[in-house]
């Protein structure tokens, strides 16, 4: 699964269809160009980003409500836009031209965004709603146009086979696209406590980055290995004498819990780094990102200690995610959920 800083214990298979997209697409096209002004299609066009971030995400959706109102805007136009092509190596029932066709559309659409100068320009030229948005966060927060072409890079791994050699390997050359250059956007809006605490930021970023992917490949071996895909290292697997992970018998499941427990306990080293920063971030975003590696932290220490089988999933229980919120601010989880 091409899993990143978003991704959801609780995630379904399947939300929403390569055409509900399309018609959501349509719809909100429709209305934002008829909004009247660029402020009120922004508006029209997060709202539907907020319902995309609702439908996909609970814990990253709850953690972000105790973000400023207007940086948890820009956080949703940048998770839907690395929804997208994430469902369309994920989910869709497309083969891999198609998928490529589709990236590689997707990543027109982008550049042509990045020469626009406002959102209803995009828009006049047919770029995607949620581009045109994202767009939008990219020249305001100045954040560099090459770090969402690696995304893209990675997305379009994932439409080929292929495995990773070492630790190392793994980082550089897909959790880099996958999830680092994610937590930089999202470090771009957050902001820095100063000025000169902005590289540790986008430090603390990697490192969470890396944390919560090693974590969701640790989870979704069986998942990842249906999808053709291999995210544990091989030199990992060889050690416990796994030359071909082909099928996840009971042979092979013991050596594999050993490889997924000992990533586990690499993800947490970079957990606790990531909080060891927290402080070079703006002070009204530290709750939110606190939270966000709290949830994702405890999910990776139930698979530290898991003894279930390999094709099961750890998740948090909901009870667990609402013990490291703000609890002076869990009136705003209900009030995201119910109002519209």
């Amino acid at each position: 699964m091409a899993e990143h800083e978003f991704e959801d214990p609780y995630r379904p298979p399947e939300v929403w269809s390569l055409d509900e997209w399309t018609r959501l697409e349509q719809r909100t096209r429709a209305r934002a160009l008829d909004a009247g002004s660029e402020s009120a299609a922004w508006r029209l066009i997060i709202k539907q980003a907020r319902r995309v971030m609702r439908a996909y995400t609970t814990s990253f959706f709850i953690v972000t409500r105790f973000l400023p109102s207007a940086k948890q805007s820009e956080v949703e136009a940048i998770y839907a836009a690395v929804r997208y092509p994430d469902e369309i190596v994920d989910t869709f029932p497309l083969s891999a031209d198609e998928r490529l066709r589709l990236l590689d559309r997707w990543q027109e659409n982008y550049e042509i965004s990045l020469r626009t100068s406002s959102l209803l320009d995009g828009l006049r030229l047919g770029v995607p709603c949620f581009l045109t948005t994202f767009a939008k966060v990219v020249r305001e927060r100045h954040i560099p146009h090459e770090y969402y072409l690696a995304f893209l890079d990675a997305m379009r791994r994932d439409t080929r086979s292929g495995a990773f050699a070492t630790l190392d390997d793994l980082i550089e050359n897909y959790i880099y696209g996958s999830a680092v250059v994610v937590g930089f956007f999202l470090t771009h809006v957050y902001g820095a406590r100063t000025e000169h605490d902005f590289e540790r930021a986008l430090g603390s970023a990697r490192n969470l980055g890396i944390a919560l992917q090693l974590t969701n490949f640790s989870r979704d071996v069986a998942e990842d290995r249906r999808r053709g895909r291999i995210y544990l290292p091989l030199d990992m697997l060889r050690a416990e004498g796994i030359e071909d992970l082909t099928n996840l018998d009971d042979r092979q499941a013991k050596a594999v819990h050993r490889v997924r427990r000992r990533l586990a306990h690499i993800a947490r080293k970079f957990y606790a780094d990531a909080l060891a920063d927290l402080d070079a971030f703006n002070s009204d975003c530290r709750a939110a990102i606190f939270a966000c590696t709290e949830v994702y932290g405890r999910l990776n220490e139930r698979i530290a200690a898991s003894h279930h089988k390999i094709n099961q999933r750890e998740s948090v229980p909901l009870r667990e995610k609402f013990r490291v919120l703000p609890s002076s601010k869990y009136w705003r989880i209900p009030l995201a959920y119910f109002l519209r």
